[in-house]
């Protein structure tokens, strides 16, 4: 299977709008100028009024765009805040993903084949369903809509998106091993890197394209949990002031500035509404074909401080709820 990117991911919270805020004031993303399957309206004419703010939906979901796709990350209302509720792979065409389907379902994976009104509802031409081991829920998708007018309310702020797709983020899986063939042997993802805590835990970084990684997980014993998502922008004044923006918002900033040493991903974390972190960097290493995967120790070259206490309360308070939850 060829992956060709992470496309897009969506986000459940009790409050999209305050999730909206943040990403529009913070990070400088720009709301989706139509959310997926509403009208655009004829050509050179002004789009029809739906009367809601531009990219919150009929349901009160927020879509917002980092380049040019439509959309890159929803956040939809749910009981369970910050739980990543969906994230899609992009394939080339319908013949990858008919293939795709096949290849899972020849693995004893339940596949779900989408109808077109699935696919409107992502704004893509064709879908299909399926979760990994740990019970993400993943979506195989290609031929995305494209909406080239990005503009970022933060003037001049650009994100490195693209091909790359949305980012990447990190998650605390609860079957890792599973989870690793799954990813590797069925998806086509390759291990850029791993590091090691201890004799029973090691984070692994996964790629399917340059960027050295688009999905990064450990089993802490802590469940099914998104722990964070980076959005990478293109210069390192834009990080910095994002860092500004974060303070004078009143956000808790859970580390730093520093650089990953596997990466080299300069960054600082702030915890976003929900309760995840949400990194912020520049700079990512970009890998090609002649890479080797590779344990690494330290995980930073500098700087990052508070960042491994945020994991750890992170994993601390998902194996409180998940002992709350069989109480």
């Amino acid at each position: 299977m060829n992956i060709k990117s992470l496309g897009y991911v969506g986000i459940g919270t009790a409050n999209p709008g305050a999730w909206r805020d943040f990403a529009v004031e913070v990070l400088g993303m720009m709301p989706a100028r139509a959310v997926p399957g509403e009208g655009w309206g004829e050509p050179g004419q002004p789009r029809p009024d739906t009367g809601r703010p531009e990219g919150v939906a009929e349901d009160g979901s927020v879509y917002l765009k980092m380049d040019e796709r439509q959309w890159r990350v929803a956040v939809h209302k749910s009981e369970e805040d910050g739980k990543l509720l969906y994230f899609g792979l992009e394939l080339d065409g319908h013949l990858e993903l008919a293939a795709a389907v096949a290849e899972l379902r020849a693995e004893g994976i339940e596949v779900r084949e989408g109808t077109p009104a699935d696919a409107l509802a992502r704004a893509v031409t064709g879908i299909a369903y399926c979760a990994d081991p740990s019970g993400n829920q993943l979506e195989l998708y290609y031929g995305p809509t494209t909406d080239y007018n990005f503009a970022s309310p933060v003037p001049d702020l650009k994100f490195v998106a693209g091909a790359l797709g949305v980012g990447h983020f990190n998650l605390f899986v609860d079957d890792q091993e599973k989870c690793f063939d799954f990813y590797t042997r069925v998806l086509g993802f390759k291990l850029s890197d791993y590091i090691r805590f201890g004799p029973d835990a090691a984070l692994q970084f996964l790629r399917c394209n340059a960027r050295h990684h688009s999905i990064a997980m450990v089993d802490m014993g802590a469940g099914n949990v998104l722990q964070h998502m980076l959005v990478e922008m293109t210069d390192i004044d834009d990080v910095g002031k994002t860092l500004d923006r974060a303070k004078r918002y009143g956000l808790d900033v859970v580390s730093t500035l520093g650089r990953h040493r596997n990466d080299g991903m300069l960054s600082f974390y702030m915890r976003a509404p929900g309760g995840f972190d949400v990194e912020v960097g520049c700079g990512g290493k970009l890998l090609d074909e002649s890479w080797s995967p590779n344990e690494f120790c330290e995980g930073d070259v500098w700087g990052h401080d508070g960042l491994v206490e945020a994991v750890v309360e992170a994993s601390e308070t998902a194996r409180a709820r998940m002992q709350a939850a069989a109480s």
